[in-house]
C-alpha cells in the first residue's frame, strides 16, 4: 500500500520499554504466549477496552441492537487530545511509521466520512511500547496483540506484533499490518458513534454465551470498517494487497486460532468471529466502501 508520501500523524506516542509501569519482565513473543493462556483466556472479560486478541481470547463488554453508522458525539468535552510532548520520539522505526502514516491515512479518510454526515471527527492516538507499556485501561502488554482502550480512546501497539503475524501465521504484507491498525481505528468510530455505550449497556444484562455473540458482531464491524477505509483509498492500494488482508483476517479467525491452539472450536466461546466471518466482513467494507453497509448487527447478518 502506498503510504509513503504521507506525513506520519502526530496523535502519537512512545512509551518505550516498559513505559507505562505494566508488568515487567518475560521472554518469548506475544502469540506464543497467548496460545499458552489460550485456556484460561477463552470466555472471559478483560477488562476495559475492545482488545484485538492474536487469539481472539478477549471477551469485551459491548452490545449494539441497532444498525448502521449513527454519528453521535460521545467524545465530550472537546474529545481527547494527544500528548504531543513525546511525539518527537515516535515514528522513528520502519515499523512505526508506517503505522504513522495508516493512522494520518485513517484520520483523512474518516474525518471525510464524518463531514459528509455534518460531523467533526475526533482522532484516536496511537500509542507504541515496547513489550509492556500502560493504557487508560490497565497493562498493555505484547502478548494482548494491538488494542484500543474507550478509556482514554487510544490505541496501542507493540509492532513485534507484525513479526508474529509474519512468521508465525503467514499473514505478512503492509497491507495485512494496515488492516490491524485500521481494525483499532473501527472500534474508536464505534465509540465516537456511541455504539459502544448502547453495548456496554445492553451487555450488563446478557448472558455470557450471548456476550460472546454479540461481541463478534462488534469485531465483525470493526473488520467492515476496516475495508471501508481501504476503499476510500483505493488509489493507494497495489497488487496483492487485498489478498494480504483477507489472508490476516482468515489467520485471526476465532476457529483458525482455537486450533492451532490445539483446541476443539466451540462457537459460543468466539468472540471475533469465524475466518470465513472475517473475511466476508472486510471483504464487504472493501468493497462497499460504504460504514453503513457494516450493520453486523441486523437481524441475519452474522
Amino acid at each position: 500500500m502506498r503510504l509513503d508520501d504521507l506525513d506520519p500523524s502526530k496523535n502519537v506516542r512512545d512509551q518505550g520499554r516498559g513505559g507505562g509501569g505494566g508488568f515487567g519482565g518475560g521472554g518469548g513473543g506475544g502469540l506464543g504466549m497467548l496460545l499458552g493462556f489460550l485456556p484460561m483466556l477463552l470466555g472471559r472479560k478483560l477488562g476495559c477496552g475492545t482488545i484485538l486478541l492474536i487469539g481472539g481470547a478477549a471477551l469485551a463488554f459491548f452490545y449494539f441492537g441497532g444498525g448502521g453508522l449513527q454519528l453521535a458525539d460521545n467524545t465530550g468535552g472537546g474529545g481527547f487530545q494527544a500528548d504531543k510532548s513525546s511525539a518527537n520520539v515516535a515514528c522513528d522505526t520502519e515499523a512505526e511509521l508506517f503505522a504513522c502514516q495508516v493512522l494520518a491515512s485513517t484520520e483523512q479518510t474518516w474525518g471525510k466520512l464524518f463531514e459528509q454526515r455534518g460531523q467533526r471527527y475526533r482522532p484516536t492516538t496511537l500509542t507504541f511500547y515496547d513489550h509492556t507499556g500502560q493504557s487508560g485501561c490497565g497493562a498493555a502488554q505484547a502478548a494482548m496483540g494491538p488494542f484500543y482502550c474507550p478509556a482514554d480512546q487510544g490505541v496501542y501497539l507493540d509492532t513485534s506484533f507484525f513479526r508474529e503475524m509474519s512468521t508465525r501465521l503467514g499473514a505478512e504484507g503492509d497491507f495485512a499490518q494496515a488492516y490491524v491498525i485500521a481494525h483499532e481505528v473501527g472500534h474508536h468510530i464505534q465509540n465516537l458513534t456511541g455504539v459502544a455505550d448502547q453495548v456496554r449497556n445492553a451487555q450488563r444484562t446478557a448472558s455470557k454465551a450471548e456476550g460472546n455473540g454479540l461481541q463478534v458482531r462488534m469485531e465483525l464491524q470493526a473488520d467492515c470498517y476496516a475495508g471501508v477505509w481501504a476503499a476510500q483509498n483505493a488509489d493507494r492500494m497495489e497488487p496483492g494487497d487485498v489478498e494480504e488482508g483477507l489472508t490476516a483476517a482468515h489467520a485471526i479467525g476465532d476457529d483458525t486460532l482455537m486450533r492451532g491452539a490445539g483446541q476443539r472450536p466451540v462457537e459460543s466461546m468466539f468472540t471475533h468471529g469465524t475466518s470465513e466471518q472475517r473475511k466476508a466482513w472486510l471483504r464487504k467494507g472493501l468493497e462497499t466502501g460504504d460504514p453503513g453497509a457494516c450493520d453486523t448487527f441486523a437481524r441475519g447478518a452474522v
